[in-house]
């Protein structure tokens, strides 16, 4: 066996070699599998030409004996849990018309229309209103009114004349509040002339009706057991147990292998009834409240379970919440706003509760 340096070819080193034929040497390929070549060292192996006895297979090398660990059976805890886990269903009504606009932001949206009379281009009423036509009447009747300004909500303000800078709303001024354009739309509204093309007379022109108030009668009666109030604001539900109780949400005892979203709905059903359409948003809890259990200090026993309740959030779409024949004792329903709900909620109930209210 012989080694060689890695700058020497395979061929040189089979030449050089005592125990290699010459013919084997000169024909380099048939010889190349007796190489054995490393990065480093390259071995000949000998060639065996005669027949021997196979060698006995090497001892297997013994299994190390494997040890099985037995882990210790669980030793059962001292007793049952202090803490019992609740589930809660804040249920909302969402506000069904957008809130009145503050002085600031009707004196802004009347600035803007006027802004926007100023830079358009000047009405062309021949392409919408054909000449001597009904219409064409009645938009020459309703432009005299209006001081020959195409716009209609836009007040005493003229964008083609020579105090057209004076665009502002002055502070105290009547002209941006919602009543007074809602007035200004109505009237102008009104139908002047016939579809024969004669004027009716003032005492016979239909009046437009006006749109509903957005005071409801449950408002004017505050009766907060209806969904019709407060229409601008979010309502939440809120149940109270007994004369003397005090008011909370629609909450449950969560069961074994019970999700919390379950369990909501099920402390729903059994509190304010069936008659809802609901729909809980989402599966994961919006607030979360823990309630510490009573432990005797001196032996240390548990003498009242706390509770850990997890509160999730649902929306009603129809219905109402009715108490008769309900599982859980209750007596009275509301649907508060905020500021309302914080009134009679207790406190530790609203403190973890207030960060996912509605600002309105």
């Amino acid at each position: 066996m012989m080694s060689a340096a890695p700058g020497r070819g395979a061929a040189a080193l089979l030449r050089g070699s005592q125990r290699v034929c010459l013919q084997c040497a000169r024909s380099y390929p048939t010889a190349a599998p007796l190489l054995r070549s490393t990065t480093t060292t390259t071995t000949l192996l000998p060639r065996r030409t005669f027949a021997a006895e196979a060698t006995a297979p090497s001892s297997p090398i013994p299994e190390q004996p494997t040890t099985t660990t037995t882990q210790p059976p669980p030793t059962p805890g001292p007793g049952p849990s202090p803490y019992r886990i609740k589930s809660a269903l804040i249920l909302t009504r969402p506000p069904l018309l957008t809130r009145l606009p503050t002085p600031f932001e009707s004196s802004f949206y009347l600035y803007q229309k006027r802004l926007n009379e100023r830079l358009v281009a000047p009405f062309r009423k021949d392409y919408y209103f054909k000449q001597d036509t009904a219409h064409d009447l009645e938009w020459r009747i309703k432009l005299k009114e209006r001081h020959g300004v195409p716009a209609k909500d836009i007040g005493r303000y003229n964008p083609r004349g020579r105090m057209a800078w004076n665009d502002e709303v002055l502070v105290g001024s009547t002209a941006s509040s919602p009543e007074t354009l809602t007035e200004v739309l109505l009237k102008d509204a009104e139908v002047r002339v016939s579809e024969d093309g004669e004027l009716i007379a003032p005492e016979e022109i239909v009046p437009v009706e006006k749109p509903m108030p957005r005071r409801t009668e449950a408002d004017e009666k505050g009766d907060k057991t209806r969904l019709d109030r407060k229409l601008d604001e979010t309502l939440y539900l809120v149940v109270k147990k007994g004369r003397e109780g005090k008011w909370g949400f629609p909450m449950g005892q969560v069961e074994t292998d019970e999700a919390l979203h379950h369990t909501a709905k099920r402390a729903l059903a059994e509190a304010a009834g069936v008659n809802m359409n609901t729909w809980v948003v989402g599966r994961v809890p919006v607030a979360h409240q823990v309630i510490e259990p009573e432990i005797e200090p001196e032996t240390k026993k548990l003498v009242k379970r706390g509770d850990k309740i997890f509160y999730l959030k649902g929306r009603i779409m129809a219905g109402q919440a009715d108490l008769t024949g309900n599982t859980q004792g209750l007596t009275e329903f509301r649907w508060l706003t905020q500021r309302e709900m914080e009134k009679v909620l207790p406190r530790s109930v609203w403190e973890s509760v207030k960060g996912m209210v509605e600002l309105r």
